[in-house]
């Protein structure tokens, strides 16, 4: 059974990938702007006193500039930070943006080791990337589980963000996986009951 699971994912996977890079540049930023603009509408967003922020990869939809945003709104900002001696993600405080990060492990932008660990493992916003997700709060990653166990040590709503074409039918959910409280993409914010 787990391995008919982890055969879907990876089908999975290689689907959304391909409609991802099928995507032209110019609709990638068009896109990524309308659903900063559709974020910062939500309720959850305005309320929201702290926030754990990802460094978008290229083909992820791109909040990053609303990071800036949040810090000069007053609210706290974290991003994750991997641990090479636990193989984990934690999450850390980012103060300023131009001096408190670095390239990490695995290219990604993340806070440097004097940036402290988030002092909470309360967050009022998780924002979430991903391969996949659907509208039952399901999310597809990339295969290793390194953000997922970060989720799993942090409370609060958990956010998926993703372009359109991320957006399934149904994604394949082991037991150990998490739900998301709710989804953003370009055209929509959707509500879920996690």
């Amino acid at each position: 059974m787990q391995n008919s699971i982890e055969e879907a994912k990876g089908a999975l996977r290689d689907q959304v990938r391909a409609a991802l890079q099928r995507i032209p540049a110019g609709q990638r930023v068009a896109a990524s702007e309308q659903a900063r603009v559709l974020l910062k509408t939500q309720g959850r967003w305005r309320a929201a006193r702290s926030i754990l922020f990802f460094a978008p990869l290229p083909a992820e939809l791109d909040v990053w500039p609303l990071l800036t945003e949040a810090l000069a709104a007053g609210k706290r900002v974290a991003l994750p930070r991997f641990v090479a001696a636990t193989q984990r993600y934690e999450a850390a405080e980012v103060l300023d943006p131009t001096t408190d990060l670095e390239l990490g492990q695995f290219s990604i932008r993340e806070p440097r080791s004097q940036c402290a660990r988030f002092s909470s493992d309360w967050v009022d916003l998780i924002l979430v990337p991903g391969i996949a997700f659907d509208l039952q709060g399901r999310r597809l990653g990339r295969g290793k589980g390194y953000y997922d166990r970060l989720l799993r040590a942090l409370r609060g709503p958990r956010c998926g963000v993703a372009f359109d074409q991320q957006v399934v039918d149904e994604v394949p959910m082991a037991p150990r996986d998490l739900t998301l409280h709710c989804i953003l993409t370009p055209t929509r914010w959707v509500e879920l009951k996690a």
